[in-house]
C-alpha cells in the first residue's frame, strides 16, 4: 500500500472509507450525473429538434433519427446498469481507502508521492490507454464470437441506430468487464489513480459518446485507417451479431485488423454517401425530425413498454440478429446499384 498526499480520488474515498455501500453509492450517483450530463448535451446539440438543422444531418451515418420510444429504451437500459457499472470502481477505491487494513494489496497512491513524479504519470496514462483499449476490443470481440456472450451483449445491439444515451446502455455482464481494469490495474502496476480514474472519465468515456453519437467528423474519417470512428462503430451497432464481429476495437483498429474482423464490404460511410448525392437538401427536406420533447413528460416514462424494458420482457432483442443480417443485404444492395448506376 502506497502513500501520498491530496488528490481527488483520496479527498472522495476518505469520506465514506468505513463503509463499501457508502462509496458505492456515492460512485454511481457521480456516474450517473457524468453520464446523464456528457450523453445529454451530445443528445441536446445533435438530436433535439431546435438543434438539428441540415448541416447538422449532412454528417449523420444514418439519415433517420430513432424514435423517442427507443431512446427511451436507451435511458432505461443506461440506468439499469448504471449501479453494477459503479461496482467495481467502487471496490477499487474502498480497498485504496483501507490502507493497511485492505485484504489485498494494492499499489494506486493520490496526488503527490515522493518516489513518484509527473515522468511515471505520463507513463501511466500510456499504458492505461494501451492496455485497457485492447481490453476494451478483446472482451468485445469475445462477446460477439461466442454464442454464451452474445447472450448478454445483444441486449446493446438492440439499438442499432444509436444515440449518445446508449453510450453505456449494457447488461450486467458487459459493465462489469468493461470497468474491470479499475480494479486490476491499481492490484498489479503502480499508479496514480487520478491519472487512472480520469483517463477512462475523460478519455475513454468522451470517446464512448463520441462513437455512439451518430454522427461523423471530417479527420478522423471511415477511411483514415487507424482508428475506428462513429462511423465504424455505428457500422457495428448496425449489422455485427452473433459470431459475425466487425470492428468490435474502441479506439484503434490493428486490433480488429490483427483478429480479422475489419468490414470489407462496401462503405456507407457520410462521405461515401456525399459523393453519391445522398445528402442533398432535397433529402434532407424528407427526413422526420422526431419530437424528443416527450422525453421530458413524466407520462411518457409510464408505460407498458417501460415496464417491459425494465424487466427485460420486451422480447425487441429477440429479432435484432435477423434485422442485421436485413440491413447489411439492403445497405450492400444499395451502394452495388449506385456504383452500377454510375
Amino acid at each position: 500500500m502506497l502513500g501520498g498526499t491530496d488528490g481527488i480520488i483520496c479527498g472522495v474515498t476518505e469520506q465514506y472509507a468505513h463503509s463499501f455501500l457508502l462509496t458505492w453509492v456515492a460512485i454511481t450517483i457521480m456516474a450517473a450525473m457524468t453520464d446523464l450530463s456528457f450523453s445529454g448535451f451530445a443528445f441536446y446539440k445533435m438530436y433535439w429538434p431546435s438543434q438539428v438543422t441540415y448541416e447538422t444531418w449532412f454528417w449523420k451515418t444514418n439519415p433517420k433519427y430513432p424514435t423517442p420510444e427507443k431512446v427511451r429504451d436507451e435511458i432505461i437500459q443506461t440506468l439499469k446498469g448504471m449501479g453494477f457499472a459503479a461496482l467495481l470502481p467502487a471496490l477499487a477505491m474502498w480497498l485504496h481507502a483501507q490502507g493497511d487494513a485492505s485484504p489485498v494489496s494494492t499499489y494506486g497512491y493520490c496526488g503527490v508521492h515522493s518516489e513518484y513524479g509527473w515522468t511515471h504519470n505520463v507513463v501511466c496514462f500510456f499504458v492505461i490507454w494501451i492496455g485497457s483499449d485492447f481490453w476494451e476490443f478483446f472482451y468485445h470481440y469475445l462477446g460477439h464470437r461466442f454464442h454464451c456472450l452474445w447472450n448478454w451483449h445483444r441486449h446493446h445491439h438492440v439499438f442499432f441506430n444509436p444515440t449518445p444515451f446508449s453510450t453505456i446502455a449494457d447488461e450486467f455482464m458487459d459493465q462489469f468487464w468493461k470497468a474491470l481494469p479499475l480494479l486490476v490495474i491499481p492490484m498489479f502496476m503502480v499508479v496514480n489513480l487520478d491519472v487512472l480514474f480520469f483517463t477512462f472519465t475523460l478519455l475513454f468515456y468522451t470517446t464512448a459518446v463520441y462513437h455512439h453519437c451518430g454522427h461523423e467528423l471530417r479527420w478522423p474519417n471511415a477511411h483514415t485507417g487507424f482508428f475506428n470512428t462513429s462511423y465504424h462503430h455505428y457500422l457495428h451497432h448496425s449489422i455485427s451479431i452473433n459470431q459475425k464481429p466487425y470492428h468490435c476495437g474502441f479506439m484503434f483498429q490493428a486490433y480488429d485488423q490483427l483478429f480479422g474482423s475489419v468490414y470489407k464490404g462496401q462503405c456507407f460511410c457520410v462521405r461515401c454517401a456525399q459523393q453519391k448525392g445522398l445528402r442533398s437538401r432535397e433529402a434532407f427536406a424528407k427526413v422526420v425530425v422526431q419530437d424528443y420533447s416527450k422525453l421530458l413528460q413524466p407520462s411518457f416514462w409510464v408505460s407498458s413498454s417501460f415496464v417491459a424494458t425494465i424487466t427485460g420482457t420486451s422480447g425487441a432483442d429477440h429479432n435484432e440478429e435477423l434485422a442485421s443480417r436485413e440491413r447489411l443485404a439492403a445497405v450492400e444492395t444499395k451502394m452495388k446499384a449506385i456504383k452500377t448506376e454510375r
